[in-house]
């Protein structure tokens, strides 16, 4: 069984489109996203196309920066300090990956948490941490949780979950909401001992390691709701590239009880998630 991340993306996009319009009834506000994107790598041309496009369909205001690849970091950090103090602007994004003669850890951390909607900034991640209320979370991870839980309900305590991969974009986030949903939670990485096993007593498997078709059909408990992360392009026998995530979906698909596709499954629901922090954003702002 699929799990429709569009379906279910759409539906919180609708959900959020009904907020921003209350929100602006009642006090005049229309919540403002501004993404920075350095140089012009096609891939996050395209990503921050499609959020655009869906911050207007919401209803809140969306504005791109375009800055060239010779941008320098001090720049860069000039240009994030304007938007800081601008309260017009209620979430930053600043488009990764970036050029390599910036520090991507010094960027994210000169971005004011009360605006970081991508979740990355340290005061946030301390905030997720510590179950602290007003956290910015990150948002794959956010749609990871809200994925299951359309296959599993609402209620994922006692679930036995395994979580592949130890970023602190994914995999430390998403281990630590699944904490919060009451789930027994085991994180796996490339140096963990006999993977295979660990991953066999997964009720509950999100694969977030950036290699293709890693994991297989083997490794997966009869039944288990499978959460695929990885976006992987691949040639196929044709030559074409072709999309695939970290789960051998082919071989899995038949063993488990639901799993997310690649495209289809995570991929919409970041997007939408972030949305859905650029009104918690823009709420908080009105408390500031």
């Amino acid at each position: 069984m699929n799990i429709d991340g569009k379906l279910t993306a759409k539906k919180l996009r609708e959900q959020l489109a009904v907020e921003v319009s209350a929100l602006k009834l009642s006090h005049g506000l229309a919540p403002s996203l501004t993404v920075i994107v350095v140089g012009d790598d096609p891939a996050s041309q395209i990503y921050v196309k499609n959020k655009v496009k869906q911050t207007q369909e919401v209803g809140m205001i969306s504005n791109e920066i375009k800055l060239p690849a010779t941008t320098s970091e001090l720049e860069l950090l000039e240009q994030l300090e304007q938007l800081n103090n601008d309260n017009s602007v209620h979430g930053v994004l600043v488009q990764l990956p970036l050029p390599k003669h910036i520090d991507e850890s010094v960027i994210i951390s000169a971005i004011n948490p009360n605006k970081d909607v991508d979740g990355f900034h340290a005061l946030n991640s301390g905030r997720l941490f510590n179950g602290e209320p007003g956290a910015l979370v990150p948002c794959t991870p956010q749609g990871c949780i809200i994925l299951a839980k359309q296959h599993l309900g609402n209620d994922l305590s006692g679930k036995h979950a395994v979580v592949i991969g130890r970023s602190n974009i994914v995999g430390k986030p998403v281990a630590i909401l699944l904490l919060q949903e009451n789930c027994t939670v085991t994180i796996a990485h490339s140096k963990t001992i006999n993977l295979a096993e660990v991953c066999q007593q997964a009720d509950i498997l999100v694969a977030a390691v950036g290699i293709a078709k890693f994991v297989k059909a083997e490794w997966v408990k009869e039944g288990a709701t499978v959460i695929d992360v990885g976006i992987n392009r691949i040639i196929n026998h044709e030559g074409k590239v072709r999309l695939v995530g970290d789960v051998d979906y082919d071989e899995v698909v038949d063993k488990c009880g639901a799993i997310t596709p690649v495209p289809g499954g995570v991929g919409p629901m970041t997007i939408a998630c972030l949305l859905k922090n650029t009104l918690i954003a823009a709420k908080h702002s009105m408390e500031n």
